[in-house]
């Protein structure tokens, strides 16, 4: 007898390459067109549109109007965290290498966008500081940043007034595919994240999830964490 969710249906719906390469680029939290979608997954826009439309249909996707022009975009960081989970799977077992490789794989290994937060080893090494000098509390219903984590981040000028009010968990560790160790999401890992670009130490790499330190701004991340 089945009990539980079908997980069949969200698997066949993940597993086609086409519409798996237009969920990765959905991975660094923009929107994009079907068009740019299509090139993203190397088949014509109408194709795209057909796997769009299944992808909306089983909730793994959203679609934004805005004129005459439709954006697509992740429907939420679960579907985000599915896919790293996958990612780090296929990485681990051989199976999912893809065949283009060079400059881009090592920069997506050492920072990237993980759909709204640092991920990679650069994200990891941030997070082991936070645990390490015990920037995080955890309050037995939710990790939370500490006093002592308020006044390390006060460095790059955050406050405890910078978080968002939001029903979203303020800390939460979030599975490496790369390094297969813990990286910081939740609210605090996307407005670290935020603050690292509004200081100009890191910019995002055209077309990919890759992220780019300026040699001063790698300089001050590891000042930061020690």
């Amino acid at each position: 007898m089945k009990e539980g969710p079908d997980i069949s249906r969200i698997a066949a719906l993940v597993g086609d390459p086409a519409r798996g390469n237009m969920l990765n680029a959905l991975m660094d939290g923009r929107a994009l067109t079907a068009g740019e979608l299509a090139i993203e997954a190397g088949i014509t826009k109408q194709t795209a549109s057909s796997h769009l439309a299944r992808l909306m249909e089983g909730r793994l996707i959203e679609r934004e109007v805005q004129g005459r022009h439709h954006y697509y975009r992740l429907a939420g960081r679960d579907v985000a965290a599915l896919l790293e989970a996958l990612m780090r799977v296929a990485d681990t077992s051989g199976t999912g290498k893809r065949t283009r490789t060079g400059p881009t794989d090592a920069a997506m290994r050492k920072a990237r966008v993980c759909y709204d937060h640092l991920a990679g080893d650069m994200g990891v090494a941030l997070l082991d500081r936070m645990i390490a000098d015990k920037w995080l509390m955890d309050t037995g219903a939710r990790l939370v940043i500490s006093s002592r984590g308020w006044e390390q981040l006060s460095v790059i000028g955050l406050t405890p007034a910078s978080l968002p009010r939001s029903n979203r968990p303020e800390c939460r560790t979030c599975l490496d595919w790369s390094v297969r160790r813990h990286h910081l999401a939740g609210s605090a890992g996307k407005l670290i994240l935020d603050q690292f670009f509004a200081l100009g130490w890191a910019q995002r790499q055209p077309a990919t999830r890759a992220i780019i330190f300026s040699g001063t701004g790698e300089r001050r991340f590891r000042e930061l964490i020690g």
